[in-house]
């Protein structure tokens, strides 16, 4: 069903996830090649960050809809979480890559994006808890039988 719990949580996943269009990863004061031409760092200035946090987005709100199926929905959920671990390590090197070979790295910093994923990381593993603790009673159910 729709409206369990880990709908919500992975419907708030997915929201963290597409939430990063809109939130910058690290804002710098002054102009640094590359990544920080425009002073701001956000997920559309790389296409590894504009790829995971599709994907992540588009595979939590995917799996809301696969209640019928818990495996997959688990599996997914699992999917999610480390998309959730990836995006801000990517975004993190990327970020002190392009830092550290420039003489004004002090004037880097980070923003809430950078913290945006992580949020999702909580909201995956409390999804997949809950898939977990439903499957659990489905099968304890079956048993009864």
């Amino acid at each position: 069903m729709i409206q369990r719990i880990q709908s919500v949580f992975l419907l708030l996943c997915s929201a963290s996830f597409f939430g990063l269009f809109g939130v910058p990863f690290a804002t710098s004061s002054v102009s640094l090649p590359e990544l920080f031409s425009d002073m701001v760092y956000n997920v559309s200035d790389n296409i590894i960050l504009l790829i995971l946090c599709i994907l992540g987005g588009i595979i939590s709100l995917g799996a809301i809809f696969l209640y019928n199926n818990r495996g997959l929905q688990l599996k997914m959920s699992y999917v999610a979480t480390m998309l959730s671990i990836l995006l801000p390590l990517t975004a993190f090197l990327l970020v002190y890559n392009e830092g550290t070979g420039s003489a004004n790295a002090d004037k880097i910093d980070d923003a809430p994006g950078l913290y945006l994923p992580l949020l999702g990381l909580v909201f995956s593993v409390l999804a997949a808890r809950f898939i977990q603790k439903d499957e659990n009673t489905v099968k304890s159910m079956d048993r009864l039988r």
